[in-house]
């Protein structure tokens, strides 16, 4: 398989990406996306079966494809440089692929289910709008990671107790509490939030424009070096020992541990890796936003992150950001529309699925005896 139906595919995403996020009026948005998704988009590219040939052409010459997303992301920044809401767009987009990386290492490697993914960016916002005025907002970027870790790696021992709808119950329950807890808590601000100062790495104020750029092109260029790590992280442990162990436990957790497998450390190890990644993007994106409050951190809000990995493809770390696009910017673009805009959004994710029940970027199987 060449390299060209991954490239070709990036640079095609890219352009309908451009048109889309230059497009103001909402005919051209509509028009756009009844173009990308009921005309010649994601029904008729799954049904020649370029959408599978585009994931096995990025799984297997993966330099290729970081080459042309990189050089895809240059343009579009350069394109957009000076648009305040391009640029958060983008940088919400790539902050939400860090977290929704993290899902994916649970979810689609260990099987481990997550629907507090909400309460763990809260944990991470909270400790940026704590710690943000006394600490080197590089370091409260990692102290957010470790205690949202640290969180997970307590909430995963009832976990391990449970299988299916019930594990599944229990982290709905925590995010509930966590956002009763912080809503109750004066000293967090109680229900009005509170002020997060803007992220300062080193010197460099982000809330500072650089010339003739929005300033939140700063939280573009330290989003995707997020991006950038987490997803090379979860690929490498993809394709390492790692992730076949992972990928064990997810298929038959008996038939790991008859071979010798500790499920619980693996699913203790995914778990806490996951959140660590959720916890530095609700860091970050408390920093751009500058300002946390409980209603930020919703069931809803979770439902968002669960979205995305379902959307991307269950355990397809290319899919993520393509999803949090969608997820992110549609719904953003159709303001006009008011309370229809969600009917409608809804009804794009339906007719998604519906072509793609894999995902946009479904996870090529694994090859367990390569060539």
């Amino acid at each position: 398989m060449s390299a060209l139906p991954g490239i070709a595919s990036i640079a095609a995403m890219a352009l309908y990406a451009a048109f889309f996020l230059h497009a103001e009026s909402q005919a051209q948005v509509l028009g756009l996306v009844a173009l990308g998704v009921v005309g010649v988009g994601v029904p008729v590219l799954a049904r020649v079966g370029w959408i599978a040939r585009t994931a096995t052409s990025l799984e297997a010459h993966p330099l290729a494809a970081r080459s042309a997303s990189v050089a895809a992301l240059a343009a579009t920044i350069a394109l957009f440089h000076d648009q305040h809401f391009v640029m958060l767009m983008l940088a919400s987009v790539a902050l939400y692929s860090v977290a929704c990386l993290g899902l994916t290492l649970q979810f689609g490697y260990a099987g481990v289910v997550n629907f507090a993914g909400a309460a763990f960016l809260g944990v991470g916002g909270y400790t940026s709008a704590v710690l943000g005025p006394h600490v080197p907002h590089a370091l409260v970027l990692l102290i957010g990671g470790l205690l949202a870790a640290l969180v997970g790696s307590i909430l995963i021992l009832p976990i391990l107790r449970t299988r299916g709808h019930y594990a599944a119950l229990i982290t709905v329950a925590f995010g509930i509490l966590f956002r009763t807890f912080v809503e109750v808590n004066d000293a967090l601000g109680g229900p009005q939030g509170l002020q997060v100062k803007g992220m300062n790495l080193f010197g460099w104020e982000l809330n500072s424009p650089l010339r003739n750029l929005s300033f939140y092109a700063n939280y573009v260029f330290v989003g995707l070096a997020l991006a950038a790590a987490a997803f090379v992280l979860v690929r490498r442990l993809e394709r390492s020992w790692v992730g076949l162990s992972l990928d064990a436990v997810r298929l038959d957790e008996t038939a790991a541990a008859v071979f010798g497998i500790d499920v619980a450390r693996w699913k203790i190890l995914a778990f806490t890796c996951g959140n660590f990644f959720a916890g530095i993007a609700g860091a970050a994106y408390a920093m751009m936003t500058g300002f946390v409050a409980p209603n930020s951190f919703t069931f809803g809000d979770s439902l968002i992150l669960v979205s995305i990995v379902l959307l991307g493809g269950l355990g397809s770390a290319w899919g993520v950001p393509l999803a949090a696009g969608i997820v992110l910017i549609v719904p953003e673009k159709l303001q006009a529309l008011q309370e229809y805009r969600f009917l409608l959004y809804a009804m794009l994710v339906i007719v998604i699925l519906l072509a793609r029940p894999q995902g946009l970027i479904a996870r090529p199987a694994r090859q367990y005896f390569p060539k």
